[in-house]
């Protein structure tokens, strides 16, 4: 399938599919036209590539992924790879988690202290 037929497919813009492709993640064959032709595979590597970027992955972070897909594995996170990116995103989000769980007991405790009674949430 062209470029078009798959950015309408997976519900991204061509420009963004050239990017991945610049970026190594889709691999476009290209026609006599010189045109980018593109496999059904493909839109599964599109579809890991948008839901790990809506779960705060990077692109680089999405590699092993779809390295794993391309190897013929049912789900881009069953290779070893994936895991160790995994488990690295989830330790960053929990350091997040108590960053912001101390800078909102800072800003509980201030507002105590401004306004003495008050409830806070």
């Amino acid at each position: 399938m062209r470029i078009g037929e798959l950015a309408e497919r997976a519900g991204v813009s061509a420009r963004a599919l050239r990017y991945y492709e610049k970026q190594g993640l889709l691999t476009a064959r290209r026609a006599a036209n010189d045109y980018r032709e593109f496999d059904e595979s493909d839109l599964r590597l599109v579809a890991e590539i948008r839901t790990l970027l809506a779960s705060g992955f990077t692109l680089e972070d999405a590699r092993p992924f779809v390295e794993c897909l391309r190897a013929g594995h049912e789900s881009g996170g069953a290779c070893p790879e994936s895991v160790l990116v995994s488990r690295r995103r989830l330790a960053e989000i929990d350091r997040e988690i108590r960053v912001l769980l101390r800078r909102r007991a800072e800003i509980t405790d201030q507002l105590a202290r401004a306004c003495p009674g008050s409830r806070t949430a």
